[in-house]
């Protein structure tokens, strides 16, 4: 297997499990028990796509892997997800606002990937899309309502926009595998969905009676492995049966 297409592969899937993962935290603790439930759902959409890359990755190796190989036995630095998407629950406010930042980059790249040239991932991405896009329109709603919500709200939303912003960009710096794949119209050309993205946060930002950071620090790093200390705890928990009990399947 090209393992430029692999690493691709990987960072589609664990984009899904990190932040299904972290969502998945919230089942039990929702604010209200329809915004628990909605969570719940969006977190088994995420790891639900992860586990279909996993499965498509453990097929082209065709050397006896399977599905639980990739999230249960690589350690931090062989996974490939976006330092946003292992950054704290925090409270529900700054749950949206990681949930919005990611939701709208994924909307525009999955769409983006529908035309990739590997026909696997169009027909992955095709089947996505739908799911996706409710998951920007819940995420969206929820930052508009809470940012221009009470005085408390709009104080948390604000906490948790000048937190995260600054592990936004790192969505369209390119990894090395996603220039290589890009020669062959298989990756998505992340400068094409960067100024869409941006565009719609600030308008997203805006509408919800927030302010956007004026600093333009930004954090890289995940794509290749180098991850902030919430991975290892992440792992620590996701890993522990798999690690204590090696072989054991469902």
């Amino acid at each position: 297997m090209d393992k430029q297409l692999k690493n691709y592969l990987l960072y589609i899937a664990d984009n899904g499990l990190i932040m299904g993962h972290r969502l998945s935290e919230w089942c039990g603790h929702g604010p209200v028990l329809e915004q628990d439930m909605a969570l719940s759902n969006i977190a088994l959409d995420l790891i639900g796509h992860a586990r279909f890359m996993y499965q498509h990755i453990a097929k082209l190796e065709g050397n006896g892997a399977t599905e639980d190989d990739y999230p249960y036995k690589r350690d931090v630095i062989d996974f490939k997800n976006l330092l946003l998407a292992e950054q704290k629950n925090g409270d529900f406010g700054q749950t949206i606002v990681r949930q919005a930042f990611f939701d709208s980059f994924n909307y525009l790249f999955t769409s983006k990937l529908v035309d990739s040239t590997d026909q696997d991932l169009s027909s992955y991405a095709q089947k996505a899309l739908k799911e996706v896009k409710y998951h920007k329109y819940f995420s969206h709603e929820w930052f508009t309502r809470l940012g221009d919500g009470t005085e408390e709200s709009k104080q948390r939303m604000q906490v948790g926009v000048d937190k995260l912003w600054p592990y936004i960009d790192e969505a369209f710096k390119p990894a090395s595998y996603e220039t290589d794949l890009l020669e062959k119209n298989i990756a998505v050309d992340l400068s094409t969905i960067k100024e869409p993205f941006y565009a719609e946060i600030t308008e997203l930002i805006e509408r919800a009676t927030l302010k956007k950071p004026e600093h333009n620090y930004m954090q890289y790093g995940g794509k290749d492995g180098n991850h902030t200390e919430h991975l290892g705890f992440i792992l620590s928990d996701l890993q522990f049966l798999q690690r204590a009990y090696p072989g054991q399947e469902w």
